[in-house]
């Protein structure tokens, strides 16, 4: 059963994986949010908001965060609600980040048309994940990457672009380039970052970042270190914290 509603892009090409694409097609959305403070930070700070999801100025989600200490380490949780005609679909994903950003374990969950959940656990450059869905035998993958400085960017859940802005190095600036997780897609890629300077957004003198796959751009605009909405001009869509 395909999902009726409009698709946004994926952080690649990266393809849907089969098992998933058997019963269900995730909307491929992208997060960021930033923390509060007067300037963009390498380091994550306590945070908790909400998302709205816009395509073609018509609300068509909305998200909520948290980001919270967790011993000397952190936690990223968030659950995004969409509409389709078949029915509501939640997603919900908590993430578990060692002091450096750097990912320990990952769970995610989705409730609609068909039921799905995994878990990911993170070792040095290894990641290894199982994967349920329902109706189906569980399934397990090994990914390896070059660096364990892994960023985990989930389908419908935004508000993890805030681990990937902090791994951000706002003092060089210029492009940088990250290793990435889609955990839905069970699929890995990349993606670079650029500060662009100031730019008006919204009435407000924002920094943007802007982010690049293969395939996709994405414009992000920060108040200081808070997320004041992300545009994705290919598709109409608009990400704005309430």
């Amino acid at each position: 059963m395909k999902i009726d509603l409009p698709l946004l892009p994926s952080p690649r090409s990266w393809r849907f994986f089969a098992l998933l694409l058997a019963g269900i097609s995730f909307v491929a959305l992208f997060s960021l949010s930033l923390l509060a403070g007067d300037k963009p930070s390498n380091s994550l700070s306590p945070d908790k908001g909400k998302l709205r999801i816009l395509i073609n100025g018509t609300q068509a989600g909305e998200e909520e965060f948290e980001i919270s200490r967790s011993g000397s380490g952190w936690t990223v949780r968030g659950s995004s609600q969409l509409a389709t005609q078949q029915g509501s679909m939640r997603i919900s994903g908590n993430l578990s980040l060692r002091p450096d950003g750097s990912p320990l374990h990952y769970d995610w969950t989705t409730q609609g048309p068909k039921k799905a959940s995994s878990t990911i656990d993170f070792n040095g450059t290894s990641a290894t994940a199982e994967l349920h869905v329902e109706g189906m035998r569980p399934y397990s993958q090994t990914f390896t990457f070059s660096s364990p400085r892994i960023v985990v960017l989930d389908n419908n859940l935004y508000h993890q672009y805030d681990v990937l802005a902090h791994l951000y190095d706002w003092q060089k600036k210029g492009i940088q380039t990250f290793a990435v997780l889609v955990p839905q897609e069970l699929t890995p890629g990349t993606i670079t970052l650029d500060s662009v300077g100031k730019q008006d957004f919204n009435g407000k003198s924002c920094e943007e970042l802007v982010a690049k796959t293969e395939d996709l751009e994405l414009d992000v605009y920060v108040d200081g270190p808070r997320l004041m909405g992300i545009v994705v001009p290919s598709s109409g869509v608009q990400i704005l914290r309430e």
